[in-house]
């Protein structure tokens, strides 16, 4: 695909506020042709840019959930075999490789702090896992 226009930012952008807005009211937002949208809609999907669409839900529907960040240096070259240790963990929802002090980036997600710290603990408890810090997410402000 061509380099991303200005529309095409503005689409995406419209498109993360609401992702159902009907095209004609996208097109009457973005003052282009419903046919337009369409197109845009169309070549942006085909290119990948669009990789889907999603329902975005309050944080009153995961209240039973304890969700945290998890930044863990990695010995040498043992990070395939931690990725693929943390890879069988269900609470893990992401994993992230990354640069600077740490070397991977976890989200997780548990049911209660019971649950969370014995994730923790099998986490620390993988060979080639030196450090980690772990932070609590206390309430999405962005998504």
């Amino acid at each position: 695909m061509e380099r991303i226009s200005d529309l095409d930012e503005r689409l995406l952008a419209a498109l993360r506020k609401d992702g159902r807005a009907p095209i004609a009211t996208l097109a009457t937002r973005l003052g282009v042709s419903r046919a337009t949208i369409s197109s845009r809609l169309d070549k942006l999907t085909a290119a990948g840019v669009i990789v889907g669409f999603t329902v975005r839900v309050r944080d009153y529907a995961e209240t039973a959930t304890v969700r945290a960040t998890s930044l863990i240096e990695v010995e040498g070259r043992t990070t395939g075999r931690v990725i693929a240790r943390l890879r069988g963990f269900p609470e893990i929802q992401a994993l992230h490789t990354t640069n600077g002090g740490w070397d991977l980036v976890a989200e997780i997600a548990c049911p209660d702090l019971p649950a969370f710290d014995e994730v923790l603990r099998r986490i620390r408890s993988i060979d080639g896992v030196v450090n980690s810090e772990t932070s609590l997410l206390l309430s999405s402000v962005l998504r």
